[in-house]
């Protein structure tokens, strides 16, 4: 079982998923880094990097591309093109992904939360999502997703997710770090 000070959670800082689970790592001692670009808000920025034009370019896909792939049309502007580079550094910087929100008829995840999951499958790491209709956690396991109760179990983890999240999903958050780092008495 890791330590909770051991451990460094990754984020774009937004609303709602990213700026619960940050508070939450705060609260058990857990690292934090949040990625943002210029002229962005953001309601976390524990942890700020503000990423530079150079580093977002690194973390562009295009966006035909990304419609493809996740089965419909996004916003084509300069914007929506940052928070996709944006999301590219908060996957790739963490291990472990957890993300909160609604899984669609095709297996991907509602709104550009569906992009940082979509990253994290096409990355093959480990992919926790609780999913808010269902009430409960599932994984992408051999393609597919299952019930499961996660818990953090690598030293970086990245979290993405909505801006609506549920009492529940508030809940689900604190158990799950409840779970991962009991050991450590808090």
């Amino acid at each position: 079982m890791l330590e909770p000070n051991k451990v460094t959670l990754y984020s774009g800082g937004h609303r709602g998923t990213e700026e619960y689970f940050g508070k939450t790592s705060e609260k058990w001692g857990v690292q934090e880094v949040t990625f943002n670009f210029e002229g962005h808000e953001i309601s976390r920025n524990k942890g700020l990097t503000i990423l530079s034009d150079a580093e977002l370019l690194r973390g562009g896909v295009s966006l035909d591309i990304i419609n493809k792939r996740m089965e419909r049309s996004f916003a084509q502007t300069p914007t929506m093109q940052k928070i996709f580079q944006t999301v590219f550094h908060v996957v790739n910087s963490g291990y472990q992904v957890f993300a909160a929100g609604w899984l669609l008829s095709n297996g991907t995840v509602k709104g550009g939360t569906g992009w940082g999951v979509e990253l994290a499958r096409l990355f093959n790491r480990p992919v926790h999502l609780f999913e808010q209709d269902r009430k409960e956690w599932v994984s992408w396991v051999h393609n597919e997703w299952v019930t499961e109760e996660p818990v953090i179990c690598h030293r970086t983890i990245s979290v993405t997710g909505t801006r609506s999240l549920s009492e529940e999903g508030k809940q689900a958050i604190d158990e799950l770090f409840k779970r991962s780092f009991k050991a450590s008495g808090k």
